[in-house]
């Protein structure tokens, strides 16, 4: 690991415990320490960077999931976790060939996406708002552990911002959930498809274990508040965080498209 100023790390923590908060309520915590650490650590190769990132993220994650269902938050842990392990193999395998797939090619496609995902969220108010419904038929399921399982498994290992927004609005719209519990679940998801990529990244020596322990802590920390905040505010705020996170990732995508 480089040597690292002692400022750098802090001004590292803070964007890790802000990150693992916005997270935590909607995911897209990935568009703010990203960026963080290749500006604070520059001189590394990028598989160092999104692997050090992965062992943040999945302590984050991990501690945002704990919080939602000791906090009694309406999730089906059960579905959760098989959706999860869908994920966790479709993380592996994204980083495994996260080398030859083109994020030039990538970006815009999802620029498409997330844009037209933020006009349907602002042209229906009440989407995600609702109560959570009955629980999903099995072919509800199926389509969620292949779509957020797998497919969106799969992207965050080998491209990743965005993951867990890609993630509450995937189980909102297939599991018919409200947004409170889509991002519980979607938390314990996330999980999955971060200890997959991890694992890989581990196995090919591309974390920077000195800087992702105390930046891991922070997100904890973070993910844990965030949490507690989607809890006490309700899937109104989680919403309203949802529409400014979209905004943000799709000018981060762009800015990294055609401007960096």
């Amino acid at each position: 690991m480089p040597d690292i100023p002692l400022t750098t790390v802090l001004v590292l923590c803070l964007a890790a415990l802000a990150a693992g908060w916005i997270d935590a309520v909607v995911g897209g915590g990935g568009l703010l320490l990203l960026p963080a650490l290749l500006l604070g650590v520059p001189h590394v190769p990028a598989a160092h960077i999104l692997g050090t990132n992965k062992a943040v993220a999945i302590v984050g994650t991990g501690g945002a999931a704990f919080t939602y269902v000791r906090k009694g938050a309406p999730v089906n842990v059960r579905i959760a976790v098989g959706i999860g392990g869908a994920a966790l193999l479709g993380s592996t395998i994204g980083a495994l060939f996260a080398a030859g797939i083109s994020s030039d090619v990538l970006r815009p496609m999802i620029m498409v996406v997330l844009l037209a995902v933020l006009a349907f969220v602002m042209l229906r108010p009440a989407f995600g708002t609702q109560a959570a419904g009955p629980a999903a038929g099995r072919g509800r399921v199926v389509a969620a552990i292949l779509l957020a399982g797998l497919g969106i498994g799969a992207y965050d290992g080998f491209f990743g911002p965005g993951t867990g927004t890609f993630l509450v609005l995937a189980l909102t719209a297939v599991l018919r959930l409200d947004l409170v519990s889509a991002s519980a679940t979607a938390k314990i998801v996330n999980t999955c498809t971060n200890l997959g990529a991890l694992v890989t990244f581990a196995v090919q020596g591309n974390v920077m274990w000195g800087l992702a322990l105390p930046l891991a802590a922070c997100n904890l920390i973070g993910g844990m508040t965030g949490a507690h905040t989607a809890l006490k505010r309700g899937s109104g705020f989680v919403r309203t965080v949802l529409v400014v996170v979209v905004l943000g990732l799709v000018a981060k995508l762009a800015y990294d498209q055609w401007v960096a």
